[in-house]
């Protein structure tokens, strides 16, 4: 929190765990969720450029940094991650939100306003693939299998130790040098990540968002509410292709193709993601 003097940090209990949640700024709340492998630090460029217009409520997702992070595979279906953010929207008295996802965070986002619209006042959707999109893509799509090598080793047994070997040399590889803008992440910054992802069970935890969500059979995928969605062009894991059939799923819908960035669109561009929050919530 050394960013953010006049914010509040607190456990937010919430679907039978704890919520470690950063609360900052003042206006309808905005909740930000964080994707793989991040946490609410992610969101530090953009929290700084619209904490004067929101209330910012941004939790480290269950499994991440100092969240609870229960054991077992089960403890990470969608449905359960959805319920999540219904308890933290319900204890914090929140009423309606917007709702703002990148990564894995923006496939929670997806599902959370087709299960429940009505709290959704407008959703905003960063790098983060719609899930029935996504299943296609990898069935059918070799470009996408091959862009997504690493979640089919993320399925195999204990296929996160991959993770831990020569210092974590293929997270630092996968989110320092992702990025398009090579000063979007100072030594400070790299600091915090490396001290995140040595948390006992922190990778672990977010690996199990990948093995407990193989199928979305149970999602019809149709949503609602107005939709903002951002995507960096030159993401090498969740190819630009995803964007194509969307308007099939999604009634209201607005996208924007940030032709310069990578999947890290918050660090890389993080002005244009505040200005086009501002203007679409």
């Amino acid at each position: 929190m050394e960013l953010f003097s006049n914010g509040e940090e607190k456990f937010v209990e919430t679907n039978g765990i704890k919520l470690h949640t950063v609360i900052i700024g003042e206006g309808e709340p905005l909740i930000l969720l964080h994707g793989f492998p991040d946490f609410w630090f992610g969101w530090k460029n953009v929290i700084l450029g619209l904490k004067k217009d929101y209330k910012l409520i941004i939790p480290d997702m269950r499994g991440y940094n100092l969240s609870d992070k229960p054991e077992g595979v089960n403890n990470y279906k969608m449905d359960v991650l959805v319920e999540d953010i219904k308890g933290l929207i319900e204890s914090l008295n929140l009423g309606k939100i917007f709702l703002a996802g990148h990564d894995w965070g923006g496939v929670v986002a997806w599902a959370f306003a087709e299960k429940y619209p009505k709290l959704v006042r407008k959703l905003a959707i960063l790098n983060a693939p719609h899930m029935k999109i996504f299943q296609e893509r990898l069935r059918s799509d070799k470009k996408q299998q091959k862009a997504s090598f690493y979640i089919f080793e993320f399925l195999k047994p204990d296929g996160e130790k991959f993770f831990f070997k020569d210092d974590y040399k293929w997270l630092k590889f996968a989110v320092f040098e992702g990025l398009i803008n090579k000063k979007g992440f100072t030594d400070f910054d790299k600091e915090k990540y490396l001290e995140t992802w040595a948390k006992p069970g922190a990778v672990l935890g977010g690996v199990n968002y990948y093995k407990a969500n193989v199928s979305f059979s149970n999602w019809t995928g149709k949503i609602t509410v107005p939709t903002l969605v951002i995507h960096g062009m030159k993401d090498i894991a969740v190819l630009p292709s995803v964007l194509d059939g969307l308007p099939d799923y999604v009634a209201d819908l607005k996208i924007i193709r940030a032709e310069n960035s990578s999947h890290w669109v918050m660090h890389d561009e993080p002005e244009l993601i505040i200005s086009s929050f501002k203007e679409f919530f």
